[in-house]
């Protein structure tokens, strides 16, 4: 259902809301008419109050109380009421300070990043790690820890580095162990971590008298160390940030909350739709379609590479956040990303 609101309407709306995002408390029709200089009068705002509610913007939360802004009434204040205001000169720069400090490794930028978020937002950040087919492989190293167990690592041209032990059928010495990395580095130079994956698979199905022992011993051990999500952890911060907030105040709500970002499924299906969406992305309560998070809000952008977006980062907070000045934050962090990893991947 399209909502169409009248100036008066559209005003009260507002009223309430931004009045909500500062107070978290139910606004009532008094303060509202205090607020607009005694313009309309309460009887007024109430009548106007009651249309609102009607239209499922508004709710009152018991008898005798204000009203607070549903989750409909937060979207159409979002997405048809809200005028952002420019970042100031002083936030750009105290961004840029962060990210330009950081931007000798794409990890460091990227933990800087979200970091940098939580700590400007006074909310939850979180950043993940650039697409598999983006990144580039620059070498990988096996390294013997004890018996038949061994350290795979795998370094990204970008910077990224991916440890995982595997353990093998037979007990290989670090000599050999060097023999296989050297074949690996030469076969897989320059392609991307799915074109590797798909190389090795590859190369295995091949007759194996085409190659040697050792070399079939490599095309195993990469298989396995590659096996599933080659992706790289999340980056989250400021998860405390949200106990300053009275809706989670309660301590299961919280402890909910703080286990939902430890599950990194739930943050690759929280940012996925974004990473393929262009510009910002705003999830308002059950939009963001994580039970967990359904009192929260999120904010994302994607950053790019060329123009391709790689990888998404965000703001996580109560849906009462203070949307116009989060959003031109996540907004103009995401393209300093973009610009700074240009060259980095």
């Amino acid at each position: 259902m399209t909502i169409v609101l009248n100036q008066r309407g559209r005003s009260i709306l507002n009223a309430i809301i931004r009045d909500y995002i500062k107070t978290a408390e139910p606004v009532g029709s008094r303060t509202l008419s205090k607020k607009k200089g005694q313009l309309l009068s309460p009887a007024t705002i109430r009548n106007i109050m009651s249309d609102l509610e009607d239209l499922g913007l508004i709710a009152q939360p018991h008898i005798s109380a204000g009203r607070i802004p549903t989750e409909n009434g937060l979207r159409f204040y979002v997405h048809s009421i809200l005028e952002l205001r420019p970042l100031a000169d002083s936030e750009k720069d105290r961004i840029q300070s962060y990210l330009t400090d950081s931007s000798q490794e794409v990890e460091d930028l990227l933990k800087n990043t979200s970091k940098m978020l939580a700590v400007i937002t006074e909310q939850a950040a979180v950043v993940s790690p650039p697409k598999s087919s983006a990144t580039r492989f620059k070498h990988i190293e096996f390294i013997k820890i004890r018996g038949h167990f061994i350290l795979v690592v795998l370094v990204t041209k970008s910077g990224l580095v991916q440890n995982k032990i595997v353990e093998l059928e037979e007990d290989l010495s670090q000599k050999e162990l060097d023999k296989l990395t050297h074949y690996l580095n030469e076969l897989l130079r320059n392609l991307s971590l799915d074109q590797v994956k798909l190389k090795i698979l590859e190369e295995m199905k091949k007759d194996k008298i085409q190659f040697d022992e050792l070399l079939s011993k490599a095309l195993k051990i990469s298989n396995q160390a590659l096996e599933g999500d080659t992706q790289g952890e999340f980056y989250v911060e400021g998860q405390t940030n949200l106990m300053q907030y009275p809706e989670f105040s309660q301590v299961e709500t919280l402890r909910t909350l703080f286990r939902a970002f430890e599950q990194k499924s739930l943050l690759v299906r929280l940012l996925e739709k974004s990473i393929t969406a262009s510009g910002i992305q705003i999830f308002i309560g059950s939009e963001n379609q994580v039970n967990e998070m359904e009192a929260c809000s999120v904010i994302t952008a994607p950053y790019t590479m060329g123009k391709h977006p790689i990888g998404t980062l965000g703001v996580i907070g109560p849906t009462r956040m203070d949307y116009d000045r989060v959003i031109p934050i996540v907004d103009y962090t995401a393209k300093m990303v973009s610009k700074i990893l240009e060259d980095k991947i």
